[in-house]
């Protein structure tokens, strides 16, 4: 359960993110604008039940799939303006005629609130909050990615505990600007200096989240390197994986776990951990093979296979998974071939020895000593230099104790793999198939995620992919039915891939910003490469499906 003290830490350390910093005025100074004792904590409250109701609403709801990424931004923004001006124009609702006719209901509602002394006003604005709240936490992803697919109730309960986190450093913000205000003279005024300059601070904050300014001085913020928040978190995460619950052994560290109900072996005839534990020093890596993330590691685990084989070390391959097309043996054996994967490969299609790691992550190794104890845990990619000097380290143990002459050395030459700088790729990864589906912009309808739809391009720019033609949408991917398709999705970033796969060899066109960047053809199921630029930057790439049958599951960004 160390994920639920994480996850209220999380919410803790959100209110210092990039992303958050700027709003905090509101929840400040809706509380000192407030006209009760109560407008803190209905505020704080309401953005607490807005973050809940929103995860499960994105979880559950697939009515809410329809709504464009970018409705939220215009909306918290609509939200503050409004409510800025019940305060610059006090009877606003009350003077001007027909603007009712002109508001939307929720409008309506939050300027009568302000109004009348209600504390609806106080709801919505706080409730306005919850999707932005939502957004800035890498402990909130893996919620909702990963324990919530799960375990509703275990999900429940860390994303309580991550609102409970917000509220514990909220609240009494909200309670400080709502104490101070009460210091200032002509604070109760509607009409005075302290409420109207709150209601300017408003408009300008609603116009800067609505326009999108905010994002930009998010995105400064992060490039200039100052509260990156996220990178504390993120170093949590690492440090309190629920694996340091695992039993322990004497020395203190955790316990190896066996390969569980394998599916099947590749490169090896069938084996256990407990066949080397004693005779080997043993790397164990979670992976799956059209995963990006694992494809870059690849070439390192081949160069300590090829150096460090001879010396006891046993590379373990636990391949779990992601798509169901990763089950085949076949495709599996198949991408050995290609990326040259040499050590066994073992089969977990049932995430069996995933759960007996407690593990969330693709990928992840962990380095078992001669005496069977989990010394080493890397989650991700990088630290190659740290991982091999633990490699060598853990040899030379294995050694002595095993009175085998001479020293392990590290072996030293490293291939080049370039690796993303991951604080300059600003586009999530994005899945297309029904089960995890969030940044589809142009759904025709809800019946749309279950069977065959047509699709057309808005013509707009959206922040979101809209798609093209005749595609059945299933669980895990959607594929192009008929005639020829396409997926225009606008990115940031400096590399494009598609996981993707037909039966026969179909033809893609990429094109960037309307130019034609290359021609890819699909087979096998595999991640393909679309977009390689030279530069980071933010761009809108076309994908032009020219054959029918192609399966698309999805877009990586590097």
């Amino acid at each position: 359960m160390v994920l639920l003290l994480v996850s209220f830490v999380a919410g803790v350390l959100t209110v210092l993110a990039p992303c958050i910093l700027p709003v905090l005025p509101v929840v400040i100074g809706s509380s000192a604008a407030g006209k009760s004792k109560w407008t803190p904590y209905v505020v704080v409250g309401s953005l607490g039940l807005s973050v809940i109701a929103f995860t499960f609403l994105l979880k559950a709801s697939t009515a809410f799939i329809a709504i464009p990424p970018e409705f939220w931004t215009y909306f918290a923004g609509a939200v503050f303006a409004i409510f800025g001006l019940t305060l610059v124009f006090p009877a606003l609702w009350e003077s001007i005629p027909g603007l009712a006719h002109v508001s939307t209901s929720s409008n309506k509602l939050l300027g009568a609130g302000y109004q009348k002394k209600s504390l609806w006003g106080d709801a919505i604005v706080g409730a306005a909050l919850g999707p932005i709240f939502s957004t800035c936490s890498p402990t909130y992803f893996l919620i909702l990615a990963s324990v919530l697919p799960a375990s509703y109730f275990l999900g429940t309960v860390y994303i309580v505990a991550y609102v409970l986190g917000l509220a514990a450093v909220l609240l009494p913000l909200a309670l400080l600007g709502d104490r101070l205000a009460h210091r200032l003279s002509g604070y109760a005024d509607p009409k005075g200096w302290f409420k109207r300059g709150l209601g300017v601070l408003f408009i300008v904050l609603g116009l800067l989240v609505g326009s999108g300014i905010i994002k930009q001085v998010e995105t400064a913020i992060l490039d200039a390197g100052y509260f990156d928040i996220t990178k504390v978190e993120q170093r949590i995460l690492q440090l309190a994986e629920p694996m340091m619950d695992a039993p322990t052994s004497d020395s203190g560290y955790p316990r190896y776990r066996d390969i569980v109900n394998p599916s099947g072996f590749v490169n090896s005839d069938p084996f256990t951990l407990a066949d080397y534990v004693g005779k080997k020093v043993i790397l164990v890596d979670f992976m799956t093979y059209s995963c990006i993330n694992c494809q870059r590691t690849f070439p390192y685990l081949n160069e300590w296979h090829k150096a460090y084989e001879d010396e006891g070390l046993l590379i373990v391959g636990i391949h779990t998974p992601e798509f169901a097309f990763e089950r085949d043996i076949e495709n599996v054996r198949r991408a050995a071939d290609k990326f040259g994967l040499e050590f066994p490969l073992v089969l977990d299609n049932e995430y069996a020895t995933w759960a007996a790691y407690e593990n969330r992550y693709w990928p992840r190794k962990y380095l078992i000593d001669i005496k069977g104890n989990i010394v080493y845990d890397h989650i991700g990619e990088g630290k190659y230099d740290e991982t091999e000097a633990k490699i060598v380290e853990l040899l030379n143990e294995r050694k002595r104790m095993l009175g085998e002459e001479g020293t392990v050395s590290t072996h030293g030459a490293s291939p080049v793999v370039e690796t993303p700088q991951f604080q300059s790729v600003r586009t999530p990864e994005t899945y297309l198939g029904s089960d995890r589906v969030q940044y589809l912009v142009n759904l025709p309808a809800r019946t749309c995620l279950t069977g065959s739809c047509s699709y057309s391009y808005s013509g707009e720019k959206r922040q979101g992919y809209e798609l093209a033609g005749q595609w059945i949408t299933s669980k895990e991917s959607i594929m192009l039915e008929q005639g020829q398709g396409g997926i225009q999705l606008p990115f940031s970033a400096k590399k494009v891939n598609l996981v993707a796969g037909s039966a026969t060899p179909v033809s893609l066109e990429v094109y960037v910003d309307g130019v034609l960047h290359k021609r890819v053809v699909v087979g096998p199921h595999d991640l393909y490469n679309l977009v390689d630029m030279p530069f980071y930057g933010e761009h809108v790439v076309e994908i032009r499906f020219l054959d029918p049958g192609i399966s698309a599951f999805a877009f990586t960004f590097g």
